[in-house]
């Protein structure tokens, strides 16, 4: 823009009159996100979409529609099987454990004690700290030589001289292993936000269970759980989609093995798109869990509402 346009009458009026309304203000101001979403997700996602119902490899020059072929194909596949029933497994142990330790830490976190700082520091370490880093720290954890943890357990008189676990070469070891790893992850997100639904409660309320003289587990589940019950149901959604859409655990320390025990579909669609140059019948094993997860969180958001109208 020239320099007589910005000079002309009501220019600078306009501009104001724009800035002080909350409607053009707020628009402005969601552009830069929005343009984000776009580019990042929005693109991707649909070219996914098309990719699932094509036959487009890495080689392909022209892709031709093949209607549910891929879908079809996926069904029809004992890995995808086998990779659909370790997401099930994955996911869900995974974030009963985060929910519960989290409520768990949430609560503790609540009270005053010395090094309170200190311990919301370290929690919050693990979700600040990036992923990959961590991942290759747990690697050097479960060594089939110089685990650490193994060294501890045989310490304490725990493994005897003939026990030496091997954590990522055995299958339900290594589905235990990356589920734990996973926990650690994403459990500092579940407790902030367990923190910011218990630190909305008012204090009447506690006080006025004290004085009534509920104990400790009474309190708990007649009075707090059921009032942070809505965010619990949203960090339970949270981690949901967390632990169905990330591959880095599994990429990191196991590489779905051994013999796929901890493949995931995630993990699956990577390995099958992009080291088997097959983009459609990536895109498909990508595709297939996006309905579940859209009821899923239909229905996790109902019973957040309802729980908070209650």
């Amino acid at each position: 823009m020239t320099a007589p346009a910005l000079a002309r009458p009501g220019f600078v009026e306009r501009a104001a009159g724009v800035s002080d309304s909350a409607r053009w203000l707020g628009r402005l101001m969601l552009a830069p996100a929005v343009l984000y979403i776009a580019l990042v997700v929005a693109v991707p996602f649909l070219m996914a979409i098309g990719y699932s119902f094509s036959n487009v490899t890495i080689g392909t020059s022209t892709p031709r529609f093949v209607g549910l072929e891929n879908f079809r194909n996926a069904l029809q596949d004992p890995a995808f099987l086998k990779a659909l029933g370790n997401t099930a497994i994955f996911s869900l142990v995974s974030q009963t454990l985060v929910i519960v330790l989290a409520s768990i830490l949430a609560i503790a976190l609540q009270r005053r004690f010395r090094g309170k700082w200190l311990v919301r520091l370290l929690i919050l370490l693990p979700w600040v700290a990036p992923i990959s880093l961590g991942s290759i720290g747990w690697l050097w954890i479960f060594d089939p030589v110089y685990s650490v943890i193994n060294w501890t357990l045989r310490h304490v008189g725990i493994l005897g001289p003939d026990s030496w676990p091997i954590w990522l070469g055995q299958p339900n070891l290594a589905m235990a292993s990356i589920i734990g790893v996973h926990v650690w992850r994403t459990m500092p997100l579940a407790t902030i936000i367990s923190l910011g639904g218990l630190s909305s409660i008012p204090q009447d309320i506690h006080d006025a269970a004290e004085v009534d003289g509920a104990g400790f587990f009474r309190h708990l589940f007649v009075i707090t759980l059921p009032l942070v019950l809505p965010i619990l149901l949203v960090a339970v959604l949270f981690g949901l989609v967390f632990s169905v859409t990330d591959m880095i655990v599994v990429y990191v320390l196991t590489r779905g093995g051994p013999f796929d025990s901890t493949q995931v579909l995630a993990s699956l669609a990577f390995f099958k798109s992009i080291d088997g140059g097959d983009l459609s019948g990536g895109a498909a094993v990508a595709l297939f869990l996006l309905p579940v997860l859209a009821v899923c969180a239909v229905l996790l958001l109902r019973l957040a509402r309802r729980a908070e109208v209650v």
